[in-house]
């Protein structure tokens, strides 16, 4: 079964599989304001909608996405619970909020949320024998360049403590989506590094990067000596195929 994945922008990614449609961390279309990839496939989808938000920050949230329901018939709305916090009360009926280690299913879908290094959480999701892993914002943001030696040192610990937690449940992901942010300095990919150390990963997708595209794909050079697939971006609105 083939699936087909789209990059919206920045964080923000679409899985497509013979049923469903998946969306995490969409903040805007990969076109112009109200167009783009995902408003194309609402438009006339009869699939079921997952729509994933990793935290409230305004680059991995858009409360654009709950009109969406009145679009698709069969949507299911799966938050970090920090997100409800932007949501007035009336908002938040039919969406599904989760903290660190819970879980929702259906019988298509299993998505459990993880930790983060920033507000909200990471999601492993599996369906159909597939686990696709998108970081949010967990990350090893050291920010060695403005921070002290202790205090990148403590960043780090935390980081690796929130990824040992992980592996100790998740051996390995067939996708998996981590942030590559240029903005962190020279040493900016080094969370991807370990990422990849700790998780088999069979095929990586940089994100976070805004579009300093050319930073991002560097990674692609080290994550290919270890034998895994990398997904070279170069457009909002791109699309992949994936076995």
């Amino acid at each position: 079964r083939r699936m087909k994945l789209l990059y919206i922008y920045h964080s923000g990614f679409l899985l497509e599989g013979e049923d469903f449609i998946l969306v995490i961390d969409y903040y805007r279309d990969s076109g112009e304001v109200n167009q783009g990839v995902v408003h194309d496939l609402l438009k006339n989808s009869r699939k079921r909608w997952y729509v994933l938000v990793s935290h409230r920050h305004p680059d991995h949230f858009n409360s654009e996405i709950l009109q969406w329901s009145q679009q698709v018939a069969d949507i299911h709305y799966l938050f970090s619970w920090d997100v409800c916090k932007k949501l007035r009360q009336e908002e938040r009926d039919g969406i599904v909020f989760l903290s660190k280690q819970e879980v929702w299913e259906d019988d298509i879908m299993r998505i459990k949320a993880y930790g983060s290094t920033d507000i909200g959480v990471s999601f492993c999701i599996s369906f159909r024998g597939k686990f696709v892993f998108h970081a949010g914002d967990l990350n090893n943001w050291h920010w060695q360049e403005e921070s002290t030696l202790q205090e990148s040192a403590t960043y780090e610990r935390n980081f690796l403590r929130e990824l040992q937690e992980i592996a100790a449940e998740v051996a390995k992901v067939d996708l998996a989506f981590f942030p590559v942010d240029p903005r962190l300095g020279k040493d900016y990919m080094r969370g991807a590094m370990q990422f990849i150390d700790h998780i088999a990963v069979k095929c990586l997708v940089p994100m976070h990067f805004w579009e300093n595209y050319a930073a991002a794909n560097v990674l692609g050079d080290f994550v290919r000596e270890k034998g895994i697939r990398f997904i070279t971006l170069n457009h909002p609105g791109q699309s992949i195929e994936l076995a």
